[in-house]
């Protein structure tokens, strides 16, 4: 018998399943929306019935240190907005930084590109949120550690849970 498998990122993945037992375990107010895989912010937005500004973009990054090893950092931003990868480093004060290759990504999230939730499950992968998507709206919206399925959450649910980081990331 041949078993069927999913696409990578579609379909109940380990990441996905973590995520709902936080969510539950934490009490948090939060809805999950099945829906198509798409690839863009905008489109994502449009199929949840949010606003593009809601959407949590997580940014996978490397930061190159100065005589030391590299770290990762996990950055949050509302997804109408850039990654200002310059301002970044220098938060971190390192000589620079780039996003993860598809590779390391799926080694520090344990997910696809374009799949990666706001939360930090892996203790090597630092997690900072610009403060402006939390200030903007009661609600944040992300893709769930699968392609085809986003959550819903309570922003200060977010902020109790996941503790980020604040720091001003975005592009000006």
């Amino acid at each position: 018998m041949t078993e069927l498998s999913n696409p990578p990122g579609v379909g109940p993945t380990p990441v996905f399943l973590k995520l709902v037992e936080l969510l539950v375990a934490h009490r948090a107010r939060y809805r999950v929306i099945e829906h198509r895989a798409a690839g863009r912010s905008e489109e994502v937005a449009r199929i949840r019935g949010t606003e593009a500004g809601q959407g949590a973009k997580a940014m996978a990054c490397k930061l190159q240190m100065p005589n030391a090893p590299s770290r990762y950092v996990l950055a949050v931003l509302a997804a109408d907005r850039q990654l200002d990868l310059a301002v970044l480093a220098a938060h971190f004060q390192a000589k620079r930084a780039s996003l993860m290759s598809p590779q390391e990504i799926d080694t520090l999230t344990g997910c696809v590109l374009g799949a990666i939730p706001p939360f930090s499950l892996n203790q090597d992968l630092q997690l900072v949120a610009d403060p402006e998507l939390l200030a903007r709206y009661q609600e944040i919206a992300f893709n769930a550690g699968r392609l085809d399925a986003s959550i819903v959450l309570a922003t200060e649910d977010y902020l109790r849970i996941a503790q980020p980081q604040l720091v001003d990331i975005r592009q000006r």
